[in-house]
């Protein structure tokens, strides 16, 4: 899609600080939208010029219905949550309660916005139960994902109103990840600025991910608002699955500091993101991932030695 569709359009994000939510704010502001962006807290991050701010607490149901009764928007982006499995298993009643009851109050809120167009984004490391087994989710996180996914779903088809879910695979970029590539960036600018010794611990080499630019993903939460079919799940995902090994390799290449890396020789499969009948959902939409990995991990270590020379993590 070109963006053109946005122009003028209110386009409310939640979740706005956050990782995906500071590149959504850019992309939709740059397309013409009006960016009405949700945070939890005033001042956590400055967004560009234009952008409508709103504080507001989304596990509270009234602040949720204020906030949809005083922005009406025309498309929702949900990207909140809590996204940590260790996290998950410390305090599981609050990332239920923030993955599931939260979505719940935000698409109960929208009922009064029937025209608005929903993405809720889910995670691919959903638990999905076998039918007639006790279900055995691995974490609580994991659960979370789930019910979320399935009380989504419920609430379109009960009420009619306007939901996608989009389900991310290991999104990478400049900005305030916690994902491999990005720790392992960290600790590359570590040793080029502190001539820090200790190894950086990964698993093993043949392990296998699908990665994906976080803008790549940003152009796909826009491109399902706008043109994706109510009620459907889709993958957004690159289609390529990279080794653990490949991304070292990479980043490592693009300094010349001595960086100690340390694998602990444990292998795994791939992560299931790369089934063809799936990835042609967003495909047939026309989207596709543009920028190439290489460049992701460029700008992942660039962005670091930016902030690492501010003296900020």
């Amino acid at each position: 899609m070109d963006g053109a569709e946005l122009t003028g359009k209110k386009v409310l994000i939640t979740g706005a600080s956050g990782f995906t939510g500071r590149h959504a704010v850019e992309f939709f502001q740059s397309a013409g939208a009006v960016v009405v962006a949700v945070v939890r807290r005033e001042y956590v991050y400055a967004f560009p010029e234009g952008t409508h701010v709103h504080v507001c607490d989304l596990n509270d149901k009234t602040q949720v219905r204020q906030l949809i009764d005083e922005v009406r928007p025309d498309y929702v982006l949900h990207l909140a949550g809590k996204n940590s499995v260790p996290d998950s298993w410390s305090d599981p009643l609050l990332v239920l309660e923030t993955n599931v009851m939260a979505v719940l109050y935000l698409l109960d809120a929208l009922r009064s916005c029937p025209a608005a167009r929903t993405v809720i984004v889910g995670s691919r490391l959903k638990y999905t139960p076998e039918p007639g087994k006790i279900p055995q989710p691995p974490h609580p996180y994991s659960l979370s994902k789930a019910l979320e996914e399935m009380v989504t779903l419920s609430w379109m088809s009960l009420f009619g109103q306007q939901i996608m879910v989009a389900e991310p695979g290991n999104l990478i970029g400049a900005g305030p990840s916690t994902g491999i590539c990005s720790l392992l960036a960290r600790h590359i600018v570590a040793c080029e600025q502190k001539g820090k010794t200790e190894a950086f611990r990964l698993s093993g080499r043949e392990n296998t991910r699908d990665f994906l630019d976080v803008r790549d993903a940003v152009r796909a939460y826009a491109t399902l608002l706008v043109h994706g079919t109510t009620g459907t799940v889709y993958p957004v995902v690159s289609g390529t699955e990279r080794s653990l090994g490949e991304i070292a390799d990479t980043l490592l290449s693009m300094t010349s500091a001595n960086v100690p890396v340390r694998w602990d020789g444990a292998t795994s499969g791939p992560d299931g993101a790369g089934e063809e009948e799936q990835l042609s959902l967003l495909r047939k939409l026309g989207w596709q991932p543009l920028i190439p990995f290489a460049q992701s991990l460029q700008d992942i270590l660039n962005d670091v030695r930016i902030q690492q020379g501010r003296g900020t993590d």
